[in-house]
């Protein structure tokens, strides 16, 4: 017998589940058009070269592969006799190469998102797929810290939307990683190494970073002087965090809030680079990094914003700027992105700057769900729990005629309508509509048509009314 569950690391979606992705889809894309960003998609399968090269040796080992087709096939030029195309292993490269293609068709400053499944051969885990969603936005054309400030904006607004309160944002940026290397020792030839370990500091300690340090080459005196930089760049104090200890910042003004946010991060910011004084790489991060607080005008966006010297981002085509966002009760981000304003020349075309972020949708639903988020908004009325919002009955085989041309007048009324598909005992009928959440029946029996009335059942109460037919519409939407 044929195994019925999905391909390991892949999920079927019920109507359910659908339901609570195109919900979440729905306000990532209305808040993505409200800052001036056009759709873009790409096809599923990309050119193996495309794809190779531009992740690192982590990525390429992860991506989803196809074997050449029929005669083709060439087991003697190993991979390269195998495969030449790959699955998408996520939604950047593929912009980078339609940008690059697309140029002189494109606007100047190109703002794009792009909403769809990618595919990794990881090891699945809690919140961890093969085959997942991912929501990105990005920026085209410009170097301005402007993109990032609006980036940054933007997906706050949809964690806000959402129903989330606790984010924090880390950012950081690849040259202060870079003259943090250099400051402490660490050889050039071993910088991308460096990164990957570290970017798993979040998650496997201080401890495990070191031992993966020491496992890719680099001494444990350069890995011990990296973590201790990290942590004294971490210590250094802040207003805010004064304030935070005496739990007095909730009692000042939204201005006055704002002011302290923005100057507590200036100040920490100021005080890596004098940590830091002698590398010009951490000069130039740290004026990108003020450059982006300054640009953020709202207190609600530049209180979640964290400082983060550790962060890495383990792709190896990132440039700038680098950010993630987090939540306290799931160990992995559940957006990142950053700068890349070298990954389009790398398709041989002019180096074009670039900046974006990408929504996790999956992780994005898995805490929603843990956290009983859906829930409040089904109570709330936001998020629909049903198929429909009335079950028109079907009296007998001589009434078929008049349930479908009533369910018709119904839904042009933008009622959402379903008709029982054969005549049937009202009671199973009502059962059915029952099981699928459907909470409000009508039944047409001889004297309702003659009379050209309808008849209303609260399946929830069994309280019945009967309305005129011209009434009936206006009367379950006032429910």
């Amino acid at each position: 017998m044929s195994k019925t569950q999905p391909a390991r690391g892949m999920r079927d979606f019920l109507p359910a589940d659908i339901r609570k992705r195109n919900y979440v889809i729905g306000i990532i894309k209305k808040v993505y058009e409200s800052y001036g960003f056009e759709p873009l998609e790409t096809p599923a399968v990309e050119n193996l070269e495309t794809l190779t090269g531009k992740y690192g040796e982590e990525g390429n080992q992860l991506m989803f592969r196809i074997l050449k087709r029929g005669e083709k096939l060439d087991i003697s030029q190993g991979e390269k006799g195998l495969a030449d195309l790959a699955l998408r292993y996520d939604l950047t490269v593929p912009l980078a190469r339609v940008v690059a293609n697309y140029k002189n068709e494109l606007p100047r400053f190109f703002k794009r998102y792009q909403i769809q499944p990618v595919w990794r051969a990881d090891r699945p885990a809690k919140g961890r797929f093969r085959e997942f969603y991912q929501c990105d936005v990005d920026a085209i054309g410009s170097s301005s810290m402007m993109v990032e400030a609006e980036l940054i904006s933007a997906v706050c607004e949809i964690l806000q939307r959402l129903g989330f309160t606790d984010y924090k944002i880390r950012i950081n940026h690849r040259k202060l990683l870079t003259g943090i290397l250099d400051v402490v020792g660490v050889p050039k030839n071993y910088h991308i190494d460096a990164l990957v370990e570290l970017d798993k500091l979040d998650k496997i300690g201080s401890e495990g970073v070191l031992n993966g340090l020491m496992g890719k080459g680099i001494s444990e005196k350069e890995g011990e002087a990296l973590i201790f930089m990290f942590k004294r760049l971490s210590m250094a104090p802040t207003m805010l965090s004064i304030f935070d200890e005496q739990n007095k910042i909730s009692e000042f003004s939204e201005d006055l809030r704002y002011k302290i946010h923005k100057d507590s991060l200036i100040g920490s910011l100021e005080k890596a680079r004098e940590i830091l004084s002698g590398s010009k790489d951490v000069q130039e991060a740290i004026s990108d990094l003020i450059g982006i607080v300054n640009l953020i005008t709202s207190e609600k966006v530049i209180s979640t914003i964290q400082p983060d010297p550790s962060l890495a981002r383990g792709l190896s085509y990132y440039t700038g700027t680098i950010m993630e966002v987090n939540v306290p009760d799931f160990a992995g981000s559940l957006t990142g992105g950053g700068r890349y304003d070298g990954l389009i020349g790398m398709f041989g075309k002019d180096a074009i700057p670039a900046c974006g972020l990408s929504i996790g949708l999956e992780r994005i639903l898995y805490v929603m769900e843990e956290r009983g988020m859906f829930d409040k908004l089904i109570a709330e009325g936001r998020l629909k729990a049903d198929s429909a919002d009335v079950l028109v009955t079907v009296w007998d085989e001589k009434t078929v005629g008049e349930s479908l041309k009533l369910a018709n007048e119904l839904r042009s009324n933008g009622l959402r309508v379903l008709v029982y598909p054969e005549a049937d005992k009202l009671g199973k009928q009502f059962k059915y509509a029952d099981s699928i959440g459907i909470k409000t029946a009508i039944i047409m029996r001889d004297e309702e048509i003659a009379e050209n009335k309808v008849k209303v059942k609260n399946l929830q109460t069994s309280e019945e009314e009967t309305f005129a037919r011209e009434e009936i519409a206006e009367k379950i939407k006032s429910r």
